[in-house]
């Protein structure tokens, strides 16, 4: 599910590796990749963390599957399960080494927060990225933090409300991704990237972070509040008979009752 390199200046390369799934973020991926992050940052040896996708996809977004299950499942069962998710993204984001996320190809839903939540990120110019939540009867919750805080209020309602698809320029024009690049020169745009980290001192990047956040207004508190309230909001609306029509539509193949006029 989940590749780990390592080259010897300390540039950690993390892929998602569920092709046969497009890469979808099941509960099994999540707790791997929380728990190969919570690792890489108590390791002072590494010096970046690049995240990208195998094959030709970044990320699906949430297993769609394991989403209806949890919708269906006690209040608490989903609650935890959408906390699971939560926790990563906050332990992506509280890396204290630069990360970098390699959009490779399509991004969907939660893998979009995946790439708000990381420092940096590059995209293929063949990528499509989208907040596709309310097509499914949901809502973005637990990434709205950090997409949010990436490409601010007012483009989010409108890719959050709509659903759509946005190709890689739309992302860069409007600060969900920093750099679109022609396909094939992505590996060198990304060896570009990380040239230039090194440059920069380890301790001295990790206190960046440190100074964004604080001088952005957020505390520990805060963002623990937000992530027990995101991590209801979900666990809450997925219950709901509209993520429950529209997440079971996705699995047969066929329109929600709300675009058949049911």
């Amino acid at each position: 599910m989940l590749k780990l390199d390592r080259d010897a200046s300390g540039v950690v390369s993390i892929t998602l590796d569920r092709p046969e799934a497009k890469n979808a973020l099941s509960g099994a991926l999540v707790a791997k990749l929380a728990e190969t992050l919570t690792a890489l940052a108590a390791d002072a040896t590494v010096r970046a963390i690049l995240l990208t996708g195998s094959g030709s996809v970044f990320c699906a977004g949430a297993d769609i599957g394991e989403m209806r299950a949890a919708g269906a499942a006690t209040p608490e069962q989903n609650e935890a399960d959408s906390r699971r998710f939560a926790g990563m993204l906050e332990t992506l984001e509280r890396q204290p080494h630069p990360t970098i996320a390699i959009v490779n190809g399509a991004a969907y839903g939660g893998a979009v927060g995946v790439i708000a939540a990381c420092d940096i990120a590059l995209a293929a110019r063949s990528a499509r990225l989208a907040l596709s939540e309310v097509r499914l009867g949901l809502v973005p919750a637990m990434i709205s933090p950090y997409v949010i805080r990436a490409i601010g209020a007012r483009q989010a309602r409108r890719w959050f409300l709509t659903g759509e698809a946005m190709d890689a320029a739309t992302a860069e024009r409007i600060g969900l991704v920093h750099q679109v690049v022609d396909d094939a020169a992505l590996p060198a745009a990304a060896s570009a990237l990380v040239d230039a980290l090194l440059a920069g001192a380890p301790s001295a990047q990790g206190e960046v972070k440190r100074l964004v956040r604080h001088a952005t207004g957020r505390s520990d508190a805060a963002d623990a509040a937000m992530l027990g309230e995101t991590t209801r909001w979900i666990a809450r609306v997925r219950a709901g008979d509209e993520a429950r029509e529209g997440l079971t539509a996705f699995l047969e193949r066929r329109k929600p009752g709300w675009m058949r006029g049911e």
